[in-house]
């Protein structure tokens, strides 16, 4: 005959977890999962269209990219050849003048290919300006890019996404990939992260 185990027992064991809660407000959905995927499906048919007939090339910009990226290539009917490139950003000086440096890894082979850029957001676009310039230089077939969401409101320079999945004034967004402080990727929706910040 099996003896009783106590509530405490069971939560050590996992067997009754406690529910975690968030913080009060912390987190105010922007855009559902179903929001989402019915946007994601409608790019990949968009996608799909402009590029019958063709290999593409899709090149995710981590990190924010990587769970719009997953959804949009599985919906694609079109051949895809999936990369992945990391920016990095630093200032550096040439004498008493500063200059921000970006560097992006691994280098990616564009010439004669047809290259989507994909990133999970477009705010100021200096990063997007910059590596769209970078595989240009590299003479391909063509090149757009896709990004999940724009903000056109904290744009620093003239550049803007072929594909969009939505476009807003909401600050600190995360989830479905975007982070703050490396947390909240994991979230299937959109949020604005409000108290928290």
């Amino acid at each position: 005959m099996r003896g009783k185990t106590s509530k405490s027992s069971l939560t050590k064991r996992g067997g009754c977890q406690p529910e975690r809660t968030r913080p009060a407000n912390s987190l105010r959905s922007v855009y559902s999962e179903k929001q989402i995927q019915k946007r994601v499906r409608e790019l990949a048919m968009q996608i799909d269209h402009d590029y019958k007939g063709k290999t593409l090339h899709v090149v995710g910009i981590l990190e924010d990219c990587f769970i719009f990226m997953a959804d949009l290539v599985r919906r694609l009917t079109i051949p895809v050849v999936c990369h992945f490139i990391k920016g990095e950003m630093h200032d550096t000086s040439v004498g008493a003048t500063a200059q921000r440096v970006i560097t992006y890894t691994p280098k990616v082979e564009a010439e004669g290919r047809d290259v989507l850029l994909v990133n999970g957001i477009l705010q100021s676009g200096l990063t997007l300006d910059h590596l769209y310039s970078y595989i240009l230089g590299q003479n391909p077939s063509s090149v757009r890019t896709a990004s999940l969401v724009e903000k056109s409101s904290e744009r620093r320079v003239d550049v803007s996404a072929d594909y969009v999945g939505f476009k807003t004034r909401e600050k600190f967004l995360v989830g479905y990939g975007l982070g703050y402080e490396k947390k909240y990727r994991n979230l299937p929706f959109v949020a604005r992260l409000g108290k928290a910040v």
